[in-house]
């Protein structure tokens, strides 16, 4: 009886480990894009490249801004392993004053949540420096 239950114990772990290692991966170029100091009104679009170095598939289920002035768009097809995918990030560049968004990514990586972050000041044109 000892040696089943020793036996069905090892196969466990060795199926977790398995399914452990075959997943979907991030690997960005940049978790933190600074836009610097931009003049309103200009072009607020700016764009995070990843790779998949993961084993399988990666989905990204869903994109959130923590602010409705920052519009979050992405690639919606699965990304096969190796390969590339973007999330662009439109922000308001009317709203004057600084830039600090957080970007809330959902998919079946190995961390299913993941922040990338925007950052930045939009200058008052009527402000002198």
């Amino acid at each position: 009886m000892k040696t089943i239950v020793s036996i069905l114990i090892l196969l466990v772990t060795g199926f977790s480990t398995i399914n452990a290692q075959s997943t979907a991966k991030f690997e960005f170029k940049t978790e933190v894009i600074d836009y610097g100091d931009i003049e309103k009104g200009s072009d607020g679009i700016k764009t995070f490249q990843f790779r998949n170095v993961g084993s399988e598939p990666l989905i990204i289920e869903n994109v959130y801004s923590s602010c409705g002035c920052t519009v979050p768009t992405w690639t919606k097809a699965a990304i096969a392993p190796g390969k590339s995918g973007e999330i662009q990030v439109k922000y308001d560049t009317n709203r004057v004053g600084p830039i600090r968004r957080t970007i809330t990514i959902y998919s079946n990586a190995d961390e299913p949540t993941k922040a990338v972050k925007i950052k930045g000041r939009v200058l008052d044109p009527d402000e002198k420096s």
